[in-house]
């Protein structure tokens, strides 16, 4: 995870770098290119460190305004005290760039290059200046615009991978968290019956100990990265239902399906597990005929899961509101990590006395 996403930070600086080295050399090509060559005359070196001159102003404009004028100003809903600032540093910028010229002779010069390729320009009181000045004005307001823009963005994309770096985070711990709440509710249950069993069958306790072990061992390797394979959810599912089994006398009825020649995909553990959990709490007497039937089907990319159980008046009160910590965290495992890829219809009493659970997943 840290590798990914150094990499992607690394990437992000490298875009990040070409997009400035672009910007300058348009800019440049303006200054150096463009505008001197179009006027096709010997240009004067002065105008080269004069074109240099501004070339550093802009640089400088750009990056002023773009780490203190934005960040701090704009961005922080003083726009007002932005655009001041915005207005003094462009006013700045063209006063320097007014002394720039006098100072190295750059209106003679350039009258005498044009000279020497023509009639003399005649002298407009002060329009070579102007036009340099709104030429000037026209690329200080580009680069500005260009640097407030790139910064906003930059600042929103930002802001949009913290919200999701957090949403993420915020994700995986409620999902550790009610996966740990899961995990003893179901350890606790099966303690119980385990103990239960030790009065009437030693060696069938046993055997459901044995059963216990490896049923926490893939809760404890197999469950950590988030997903497992379905096979093995399902043999997980296995596992508990035999072990269910070894307390069950012969009114209830049993019965468990599943694909045979099932398309291994990875899947959230202990997804399951509530449902039929539930069914086993629930659903079964020792004083009338019971049922339990649970059927996984696989089409396609679709996995279903349905669950009908007999219920009886005394555990009406239990099953209904608040279905059990295990059954409320599932739903929210859901919402999690399928939202919008899942259907969960729950009958909590039937027409024939059965609590009906049908689970749909979208995996594709």
């Amino acid at each position: 995870m840290e590798e990914a996403r150094e990499h992607k930070f690394k990437k992000s600086i490298s875009v990040l770098v070409l997009i400035h080295v672009l910007i300058w050399a348009v800019i440049a090509v303006v200054l150096f290119v463009y505008q001197p060559l179009s006027w096709n005359i010997a240009i004067p070196i002065q105008l080269w460190i004069k074109q240099g001159i501004v070339l550093v102003l802009l640089i400088i404009s750009y990056y002023v305004n773009a780490h203190i004028f934005v960040p701090k100003f704009l961005l922080q809903n003083r726009t007002r005290d932005f655009f001041i600032l915005l207005i003094l540093l462009v006013a700045s910028v063209l006063f320097i760039n007014n002394l720039v010229d006098p100072w190295l002779h750059i209106p003679q010069l350039m009258d005498k290059a044009f000279h020497q390729h023509g009639p003399p320009r005649p002298r407009d009181h002060g329009g070579h200046n102007r036009d340099f000045s709104v030429l000037m004005l026209t690329i200080i307001s580009l680069v500005l615009g260009i640097s407030t823009s790139v910064t906003a963005i930059q600042k929103w994309q930002k802001d949009q991978r913290l919200r999701q770096e957090l949403e993420q985070e915020k994700t995986t711990s409620e999902l550790s968290f009610l996966k740990a709440q899961i995990n003893p509710h179901f350890f606790f249950n099966t303690l119980n019956n385990i103990y239960a069993l030790t009065v009437v069958d030693v060696a069938a306790s046993r055997e459901a100990i044995h059963k216990l072990s490896r049923m926490m061992r893939y809760l404890l390797y197999e469950t950590q990265h988030g997903t497992t394979l379905l096979s093995k959810e399902i043999g997980f599912i296995k596992d508990y239902i035999e072990l269910m089994k070894l307390r069950l006398t012969e009114k209830v009825t049993l019965n468990f399906s599943y694909p045979e020649d099932l398309k291994d995909e990875q899947i959230a553990p202990m997804l399951f597990l509530p449902f039929v959990e539930n069914a086993f709490k629930h659903g079964i007497s020792s004083t009338y005929p019971s049922y339990i039937g649970i059927v996984i089907v696989q089409e396609g990319g679709k996995l279903s899961m349905d669950v009908n159980n007999t219920i009886f008046d005394d555990s009406q009160v239990q099953m209904e509101g608040n279905s059990g910590i295990g059954l409320v965290n599932t739903r929210r495992r859901l919402d999690l990590m399928y939202p919008g890829k899942y259907t969960l219809d729950i009958t909590e009493r039937s027409a024939d006395a059965h609590y009906i659970v049908k689970l749909t997943l979208d995996l594709s």
